[in-house]
């Protein structure tokens, strides 16, 4: 099995409510699940679920928290605030290593610290590794399994991460902007992906000022038009719009949607909860 799972789909700062139930008010936080293994995205409010979810599957034999690799695109509050409400982490059985941009681990752990949070994190029982990541290193979790980064356009820098497993790819592309081109080396990375997960914050009359009265210009997010152009340049199979804005309702998200869908059929708004299966033995 090689599958994606949408624990958060939200940008900057979770929206729970009533208008934000459909796609989801986490953030955040998605899930790959390549054969035995399991590849966490980002560690948003959305991690809190999965974590649940991985105790449940654990202590009925279905999954192992021997071996959990968590990859940071940033370190912005919003990819990184669930961690501390991660069950596993809270485990003896748990091993995670984490990887992501300079000063990872002082970050986590000034998180976790006082006056913010009453546990710190080494004192948890988890077992923990570090690892620092820049522009195009490659890191093999296994023979079959490689994942490859690429610094992109975002206050403070972001990596975007590919997945490969075996035969297929998925590219995780979040807290990115565009540029008047699709941005070459995401491109590049997203190159004949069966899945790439794109920041479609805002549609294009919001990030121009038309809507809303202030340019987007420079705040580090792009549009659902932009995902497009990149998926199209990359050759990607499908196109999943995540990251959407705290202030966009569900009707909302919808719109830009069904916007999407017309100029490139298939491609959909993420939805926390959500299970998309890449490949299937």
């Amino acid at each position: 099995m090689f599958s994606v799972t949408f624990w958060g789909v939200r940008g900057s700062i979770a929206a729970p409510g009533p208008e934000t139930a459909l796609f989801g008010g986490n953030t955040s936080c998605v899930e790959v699940v390549c054969g035995t293994r399991r590849i966490i995205l980002d560690s948003g409010t959305g991690m809190r679920l999965l974590g649940q979810h991985l105790l449940r599957e654990h202590k009925s034999g279905r999954a192992t928290l021997a071996d959990l690799s968590v990859f940071y695109s940033h370190l912005h509050w919003d990819h990184m605030q669930g961690l501390p409400f991660f069950a596993p982490l809270y485990s003896p059985a748990s091993t995670l290593r984490l990887f992501g941009p300079k000063d990872l681990e002082r970050a986590l752990r000034t998180q976790m610290g006082e006056p913010g949070f009453p546990v710190r994190l080494e004192d948890v029982p988890a077992r923990l590794g570090f690892r620092e990541l820049c522009e195009g290193m490659v890191v093999e979790l296994a023979d079959d399994l490689v994942v490859t980064c690429a610094r992109l356009n975002h206050p403070g820098g972001v990596l975007a991460y590919r997945v490969q497993y075996q035969d297929q790819a998925i590219v995780y592309a979040t807290d990115t902007e565009h540029y008047s081109v699709p941005d070459p080396k995401l491109v590049r990375l997203a190159a004949g992906a069966d899945l790439l997960i794109y920041d479609a914050q805002y549609d294009d009359a919001e990030y121009s000022g038309e809507v809303g009265g202030v340019p987007r210009t420079g705040w580090g997010h792009s549009t659902f038009s932009e995902g497009i152009r990149v998926a199209n340049a990359a050759g990607v199979g499908k196109l999943a719009l995540f990251h959407h804005d705290p202030s966009h309702s569900d009707e909302y998200v919808a719109k830009i949607e069904t916007a999407a869908q017309r100029l490139r059929p298939g491609t959909w708004a993420a939805r926390e909860g959500q299970t998309i299966v890449v490949a299937q033995a």
